[in-house]
């Protein structure tokens, strides 16, 4: 029987005790339940500004479609660099069905140069108590998202380590992952 000593590109769910194979630098910015734009921007102390690379409907791959139920089939595929002084900290992947984005979401949804945390944790906004499911991964170079954002990010290293939470905005879901990239951790050190 082999033993895995690390994660792979599998997605764990965080209380599953796999946060612990995280490097200790990035367990508090994995198992964080906040806004990740809010935890950036207070532990930096400067304003992310948002590099939007691609806002496009899209079928969704199997790996995220399970998120689903393996019911959603159409839509919208919102990735983004999360920056301080354009130097790119995070890549978010955020999928958002075409159901989620209607309705009194439609409005909401316009996000332009806005990060959708802004959406997702704003103030103003009835969020349940319950935590979102939330799971980690160490993406390698045979993950989706690490061959994805090789192409608009030239200077992307193996591994990473990312987080994917299943959201609600109104009852509707949004599925974000967030893959987390080496400045980060100089930028909060500083």
């Amino acid at each position: 029987m082999i033993r895995r000593n690390r994660l792979r590109s599998a997605w764990n769910r965080v209380g599953s005790g796999e946060i612990h194979r995280a490097p200790r630098e990035w367990q508090t910015w994995l198992s964080d339940t906040g806004s990740l734009t809010q935890k950036i921007e207070d532990t930096i102390g400067q304003k992310l500004q948002v590099q939007v690379l691609r806002d496009c409907p899209q079928s969704l791959n199997s790996d995220e479609s399970r998120y689903f139920h393996f019911k959603v089939r159409r839509c919208r595929v919102r990735e983004v660099l999360l920056c301080i002084n354009h130097v790119p900290l995070v890549m978010a992947h955020s999928v958002i069905p075409t159901l989620s984005s209607s309705g009194s979401n439609h409005a909401i949804l316009r996000l332009g140069q806005k990060p959708l945390g802004a959406v997702l944790f704003a103030k103003s906004r009835k969020r349940s108590s319950a935590k979102p499911p939330r799971d980690i991964a160490r993406l390698d170079k045979s993950s989706a998202l690490w061959k994805r954002y090789s192409k608009e990010y030239s200077q992307l290293t193996s591994p990473l380590w990312a987080r994917r939470t299943l959201y609600q905005l109104k009852g509707r879901p949004i599925l974000v992952n967030e893959i987390f990239l080496p400045e980060l951790l100089k930028y909060s050190k500083a």
